[in-house]
């Protein structure tokens, strides 16, 4: 069985880590991985030239055309 704990404050965390050793447990650290910034960077720009008016406007019924 996996248990995952979840926004642990950083005072807590030995605590929590010499429990569970001393139970026998497995630990495992992951820490989340940031956005790729090349993707980041696309997105920002995106947004910023969709506020200077650079972006098109379309319906639902053009989005579905350029589907089929």
């Amino acid at each position: 069985m996996d248990l995952i704990l979840k926004n642990v404050k950083k005072k807590d965390f030995p605590v929590l880590k010499s429990l569970a050793k001393s139970l026998g447990f497995e630990i495992v650290e992951r820490k989340e991985k940031p956005y790729n910034p090349e993707f980041v960077k696309e997105i920002l720009e995106a947004r910023e030239e969709l506020k200077q008016g650079k972006g098109i406007k379309m319906t639902l019924e053009d989005i579905d055309k350029l589907w089929k």
